[in-house]
């Protein structure tokens, strides 16, 4: 098998992960433009002030001109509102494009994963993906916010502060620009040490939400084992984890305050102290020396707001190359050029069929499997934990594609179907049964959409659910909590069962799918089926030898190859492990897994 190397976030180029991002932000892109126009005026308008203020003083105050006053200051009052009005309006835009931009990513990585194969979803952890469309796109969002804001001010700021200053004394401005290239020198050391700290924290991100999605969605074991300290133990690593990594990560940038600070107070004393000097050899007026402190202050603080957007960039590329990842994977299981979209019949044939999950592993979970299957044909699949029963039947619907051989349906390759056509026609009831909230009736519909609510009523009596919805306060309209929380096991089973027949599909294969219904509702529901489906074919993967020793055939599967295929009578006399099977479990001394796990 062909090694494929795995393409993670750290090998995206950060100009590959701007490129991808920013073609999401689509609609938004007029607020986006309009933010640094609100964002220039504002600063213009802020730079236009020091000098109306140098006026006031040196032909107003010092000429006791109050003409000159009042008209200046008039002026100033009216750019001031001018100022605000823009400075408000760039903050509203940027909250209406940032928030967008992020709306977007959300749906674009979100409908990609979607189309992801199980290979694809095998790739990333559920605890990653839910990392990547939540807390990575907060980070973009308030890296995007800042970057067409203060990433527009504050150099706007500062070019036009040092013009400004230059303007009014060369030699004094010399200052800021000695200041400037220091700051910018240790910015540079900053950013390089803390990237590769934020890249960690998100996989420490990773660890804490695994941790509190397989606590949540397992708490009733680990109540039902008591293992609540060991839970809260585990929590609490994965809590300080991040909490180390992030102290590293910002106490390094936290040495970039004090250092601005300190630059900042060296320049405002060297300026008052060389620009005194100035005053007294009539080089430069009181109020210019105002305006030069007051530029002082502007050209700084625009420093400082420059670090800060290198820092919440340097932060939020990892973020942006781990969104990349989602949106640039592609399935690995696609729609062919012209695909066949009926599939006739329920025939299904494994020609020397090889598996594996990726194409690294070192030997294949199926090996050579080599089975003809009639349409309408019951086949019961048994075998040990891992044998590789469930890979074999995942083939089908093809959540995975072979590695070789091939794998038909009505005769043909199913990489010759539309995917949609294919799928829509095999249907699978897992053992772990999945609901949604909403309306019983709303569960149903997920076989089809259009489902009236008679043919609703048929498959549950098929699946022997009608019995207990009938009992639940409004019946069908009746609503069940989240992943079915409200309903028994066997009940949820048994509505999962009633919401694969209404697909009427060619195949339908039950993933020990009624492991937690009783054997003698586990007989009317494969009674019924036999009586209301005889033309679909049906794959039965069960532990319990009852539930496929009726089937038209059976597959024994062991250490990922058909060890047996054939009916009962032939197994029992031909084959040792369906025998040792039966006889362990009819005379009550075990079930499948003990001998064989």
């Amino acid at each position: 098998m062909e090694a494929t190397p795995k393409k993670t976030y750290e090998n995206i180029s950060a100009g590959e992960a701007i490129r991808t991002l920013g073609a999401e932000i689509g609609e938004f892109a007029a607020p986006s433009v309009a933010t640094p126009v609100c964002m220039i005026i504002e600063v213009v308008i802020e730079m236009m002030i020091p000098m109306l203020m140098a006026k006031i003083i040196d032909d107003g105050v010092q000429a006791g001109n109050m003409d000159i006053i009042m008209r200046t200051g008039g002026m100033m009052l009216v750019l001031a509102i001018f100022g605000l009005m823009a400075g408000i309006g760039g903050g509203v835009l940027a909250a209406k494009a940032s928030s967008g931009f992020a709306m977007n990513l959300r749906a674009r990585m979100y409908r990609n994963i979607q189309s992801f194969s199980f290979a694809n979803i095998d790739k990333f952890s559920t605890s990653g993906l839910i990392t990547r469309l939540t807390t990575d796109v907060t980070n973009i969002q308030n890296a995007y916010q800042m970057l067409i804001r203060m990433a527009m001010r504050a150099p706007m700021t500062l070019v036009i502060a040092m013009t400004m200053a230059m303007i009014i004394s060369p030699r004094l401005s010399s200052v800021y620009l000695v200041a400037v290239i220091f700051l910018g020198l240790f910015l540079l050391f900053i950013i390089k040490k803390v990237s590769g700290y934020f890249r960690k924290v998100f996989e420490r991100y990773d660890d804490l939400n695994n941790s509190v999605q397989e606590n949540v969605s397992a708490i009733r074991v680990v109540k039902a084992y008591v293992r609540e300290d060991y839970e809260k133990d585990k929590f609490d690593k994965a809590v300080e984890n991040l909490y180390n990594m992030f102290v590293k990560a910002e106490s390094l940038m936290v040495t970039n305050m004090p250092v601005m600070q300190a630059t900042v107070y060296t320049c405002i004393l060297l300026i008052s102290w060389f620009g005194a000097h100035a005053i007294i050899q009539s080089e430069l007026t009181t109020g210019e020396l105002m305006s030069l402190l007051t530029y002082c202050m502007n050209i700084l603080v625009s420093l400082m707001m420059l670090s800060m957007i290198f820092v919440m960039l340097t932060m939020s590329m990892a973020s942006a190359q781990r969104i990349t990842e989602v949106i640039k994977e592609e399935s690995s299981i696609t729609d062919p050029k012209d695909p066949v979209t009926e599939v006739p019949d329920g025939r299904v044939d494994f020609d020397n069929v090889d598996f594996g999950y990726n194409r690294t592993a070192e030997e294949y979970v199926l090996k050579d499997i080599d089975l003809h299957i009639a349409s309408g044909e019951i086949i019961g699949v048994i075998g040990g934990t891992g044998s590789a029963k469930t890979s074999l039947v995942n083939l089908i619907p093809r959540l995975y594609d072979v590695s070789e051989g091939a794998v038909r349906v009505g005769g043909l390759d199913v990489r010759s179907y539309d995917l949609t056509a294919l799928r829509d026609q095999v249907a699978v009831v897992l053992q772990q049964n999945t609901l949604f909230s909403g309306t019983v009736l709303d569960n149903l519909r997920w076989g089809d959409e259009n489902a009236t609510p008679e043919e609703c009523r048929r498959a549950c009596r098929m699946a022997c659910a009608d019995e207990f919805i009938e009992k639940m306060p409004e019946g069908y309209d009746s609503l069940i909590e989240q992943g079915g929380a409200n309903l028994s096991g066997g009940q949820r089973q048994r509505l999962c069962i009633a919401r694969a027949l209404i697909k009427k599909p060619r195949i339908i294969i039950f993933d020990d799918s009624t492991s937690a219904v009783d054997t003698a509702t586990d007989a009317k529901i494969r009674k019924a089926m036999n009586e209301e489906i005889p033309d679909t074919t049906v794959f039965i993967i069960a532990q319990r030898i009852d539930s496929v020793m009726n089937a038209d055939r059976i597959i024994v599967m062991d250490d990922g190859k058909v060890s047996a295929f054939g009916t009962h009578e032939e197994l029992l006399a031909s084959s040792e492990i369906y025998r040792d099977v039966y006889e362990s479990q009819t005379s009550g001394a075990g079930d499948f897994d003990d001998p064989y796990d």
